[in-house]
């Protein structure tokens, strides 16, 4: 037995390795598959979609905030992975009472270093951990730079929403040059309107894939709303945090230089 202490400051116990791990947050279930860990994955949540020909081999346990706990019990995990912002509270406080669960917190990149060298901690996986890390490292150092250009990242229509501060999508447009005007509004997904994206002074629309469906024929309908602004459609899992990263880097440079 070993005792933990997650992001949240929360001490757990646990027999060490766990050799039964239930993950409900979608990027770092890939992630732990890439660290190596597909026979100590017992569960995961139907967003947990990669890597493909390994998920199924899971048990699907319902979804990030609706999870069937009738299934994790089955599955008997002697580890539960969760996340501040993917999973709400009462679902932890709910699993804690049978499981230990360690909640991470990702809102930037630094983040993301902290949470994959304590996911090689908490697994006995160190040495992959931190190949991982060193791997994200260069692709960070190697995103492409868009020259201070004001952007608008939206994850939602009816009513707009949009990716604000202190969110790891916010850290990679940092990191990317762009100028993300709804920082200053307030929450970290601020719901606008058209006349806030039309007074902005915006470069760029991005539409993300993932959670809305932003398709191309959205396209349009941003043309007519900002004739004067560029609409990109963007890969909204390209901006997972986490081994995804790995594919992320190619992705922003392929996006970018087209401009």
């Amino acid at each position: 037995m070993q005792t933990f202490t997650d992001n949240l400051g929360r001490t757990i116990q646990f027999d060490y390795p766990p050799k039964r791990i239930v993950s409900l947050v979608p990027a770092i279930t890939e992630t732990m598959y890439y660290l190596g860990l597909e026979d100590e994955i017992v569960g995961r949540t139907r967003f947990c979609i990669h890597p493909k020909d390994k998920v199924l081999l899971a048990k699907n346990i319902g979804g990030t905030k609706d999870i069937n706990i009738d299934r994790i019990h089955e599955v008997k995990p002697d580890l539960i992975i969760a996340e501040k912002e993917e999973n709400t509270k009462e679902i932890v406080e709910t699993l804690e009472r049978y499981y230990p669960v360690f909640v991470f917190e990702v809102q930037n990149t630094l983040d993301v270093f902290r949470m994959i060298e304590d996911l090689g901690l908490l697994t006995d996986t160190k040495i992959k951990a931190n190949n991982l890390t060193k791997q994200i490292q260069n692709v960070l150092q190697n995103l492409p730079h868009v020259h201070n250009k004001r952007a608008a990242y939206v994850i939602w229509k009816n009513p707009y929403m949009v990716v604000g501060r202190d969110t790891y999508i916010q850290s990679l447009l940092d990191k990317m040059g762009l100028i993300n005007p709804f920082t200053l509004y307030d929450g970290r997904y601020p719901t606008v309107f058209e006349q806030d994206f039309l007074k902005e002074n915006l470069d760029y629309v991005l539409l993300a894939t993932e959670p809305y469906p932003f398709r191309e024929k959205h396209l349009k309908e941003w043309l007519e709303l900002l004739p004067n602004v560029t609409p990109l459609l963007v890969d909204g899992e390209m901006f997972w945090y986490g081994a995804k990263m790995l594919q992320s880097g190619k992705y922003f440079n392929n996006l970018f230089q087209k401009l």
